[in-house]
């Protein structure tokens, strides 16, 4: 199995067997990273502040705000900007995302995930309705 990254459009490309090949964009690998992390619990939102309910309104497309996909040498780096509920343990919560982000990747797309890197770039607070 051998992948690459074509810098020109940003696929990566699959030989399987004889049969031919599949190409994943960038932006597959990262909504498949953004759906991951969300599923966390203490993620309020990815940034660009699309929250959980206005992404299910809206559809999987937003999933990708605050993801950036990087192939180096075969391998993928994430970095996701999440924000995060207020009370939730900001360690704990990052090695869950990590963990699901690298899991996600890796069984949905046979890629290899070498980081995943992180940046909390705010504290949701939810409103009482």
């Amino acid at each position: 199995m051998s992948m690459e990254h074509d810098k020109n459009d940003g696929y990566m490309e699959e030989e399987i067997g004889k049969i031919g090949e599949v190409k994943i964009a960038d932006d597959v690998v990262a909504t498949i990273a953004g759906l991951a992390a969300t599923e966390v619990k203490g993620v309020a939102a990815m940034s660009g502040n699309v929250t959980k309910e206005i992404i299910s309104k809206l559809g999987v497309k937003n999933l990708s705000k605050g993801v950036k996909i990087f192939v180096e040498d075969g391998r993928v780096r994430a970095e996701l900007s999440i924000t995060m509920e207020y009370g939730y343990s900001i360690p704990k919560t990052c090695t869950q995302v990590q963990e699901r982000v690298k899991s996600a990747i890796e069984n949905m797309t046979g890629l290899e995930v070498s980081e995943v890197n992180i940046r909390i770039v705010g504290v949701g607070v939810e409103k009482n309705k």
